[in-house]
């Protein structure tokens, strides 16, 4: 009990003094999150209100496939674009394994499913609300998509928060692709299991609280986000 009250105690004081292990670690973090969330916001924010509003043969197929995506595990993820990026692979030359690069490919696979789902349902609700309404009005298509895009910014907002949430909490998939090296592609996730192992706890420890706060202003985000969409309808 005492050495777990010491470890708490030197987790804190490596949090408040913003200690540079933990600095370089947290940065990395949120820039490969970041930056996977935004690619996959990217691409599945118009693929999602693609496949709400036109139709095509095999959209029910797509569609489910999609759904069950939003479930992938990590790691196979992670050994796919692993397959991908090492030597043998098709784009072995790119030398992109082991790089912050890989690691950001691998959430944006696992965070795309979902922002492309969710967005679907969302502008699926919205063109049925408002369907009628646009097709009287004799707007094109595309503007109808981007119409749809800006009434659900809340719930479309919400999606991409999720999604953040999901990368930042992630370890499998980054752990395959990026190796884990110190400085390199160290991400908080996968310090936590590495230093933990290590039995180094206070740094584990502080790692830890980090992601929790992390992970609790992306909810509260979401919350709030929420709130301000339903205040918007009232």
């Amino acid at each position: 009990m005492h050495d777990l009250a010491a470890a708490l105690s030197t987790a804190a004081s490596l949090v408040s003094s913003l200690d540079p292990r933990v600095l370089a670690v947290v940065s990395l973090s949120v820039q490969v999150s970041g930056g996977a969330v935004v690619l996959a916001a990217l691409i599945g924010l118009p693929l999602g209100a693609a496949l709400a509003l036109f139709t095509f043969p095999g959209r029910g197929a797509v569609v489910v496939v999609l759904n069950a995506c939003m479930g992938l595990p990590p790691v196979v993820v992670g050994l796919a674009i692993y397959l991908l990026l090492s030597r043998a692979g098709p784009l072995g030359e790119l030398g992109l394994l082991f790089t912050p690069t890989a690691m950001m490919m691998a959430q944006t696979v696992l965070v795309l499913p979902i922002i492309a789902a969710l967005s679907r349902q969302v502008v699926a609700d919205l063109w049925e609300e408002y369907g009628e309404q646009l097709r009287s009005l004799g707007a094109p298509r595309g503007s109808v998509v981007l119409t749809l895009l800006w009434d659900g910014r809340f719930s479309l907002l919400t999606a991409v928060l999720a999604g953040f949430g999901r990368a930042s909490a992630e370890v499998g998939a980054v752990m395959i692709v990026g190796g884990n090296i110190n400085g390199v592609t160290r991400t908080m996730t996968t310090a936590i299991a590495l230093e933990t192992s290590k039995g180094d706890l206070p740094l584990a420890l502080a790692l830890g609280l980090i992601l929790i706060g992390l992970v609790t202003v992306v909810n509260a985000a979401v919350f709030m986000v929420g709130q301000a969409a339903k205040r918007g309808m009232g």
